[in-house]
């Protein structure tokens, strides 16, 4: 299983031991998109859904997945994280809603997952929220945009 770090030589899944790796700061940024009726999009950006203000509670939501990632992801370190952000933008050209997320820390390992984790959970609520106006809604886009600190560098998509 030569380059993947989560198996053995044996080929068994394990936690990657990142006890000798330095202490350095790093960051990640992720984006998700939702696709929905420009219906939809009019309800949200209007504030007239009924359980609320949705990009606030998506955002908070977001936020909370970030913290819980370790929890989620079976392999993942818990991280001491320092900053959570997550953006929610309104775009009428999708139309939808396009999220970033960005998660910093100081530690031995990076965020990736973290804002992975943030972009896709705000994505969810956003459905969660809406889905008697619009089932047909579409999340996609997941990717990691921005990755930076440790032994790798800096990784920015294209």
């Amino acid at each position: 299983m030569s380059g993947l770090t989560h198996f053995d030589a044996k080929g068994d899944a394990h936690m990657v031991d990142v006890s000798d790796k330095p202490v350095t700061a790093r960051v990640a940024t992720a984006a998700a998109w939702v696709k929905m009726l420009p219906q939809t999009l009019d309800l949200i950006t209007e504030g007239r859904a009924k359980k609320g203000d949705v990009a606030s509670v998506a955002r908070l939501a977001g936020i909370m997945g970030a913290k819980k990632t370790a929890e989620l992801i079976p392999l993942c370190h818990p991280l001491p994280i320092t900053k959570v952000a997550v953006e929610i933008t309104a775009d009428p050209a999708l139309p939808g809603l396009r999220i970033e997320a960005t998660v910093k820390t100081t530690g031995q390992t990076g965020v990736e997952m973290e804002a992975l984790t943030a972009a896709s959970t705000a994505a969810l609520t956003v459905y969660d929220m809406v889905k008697a106006a619009d089932r047909g809604m579409e999340i996609g886009g997941l990717r990691v945009l921005l990755k930076d600190g440790g032994k790798s560098g800096r990784y920015e998509a294209e």
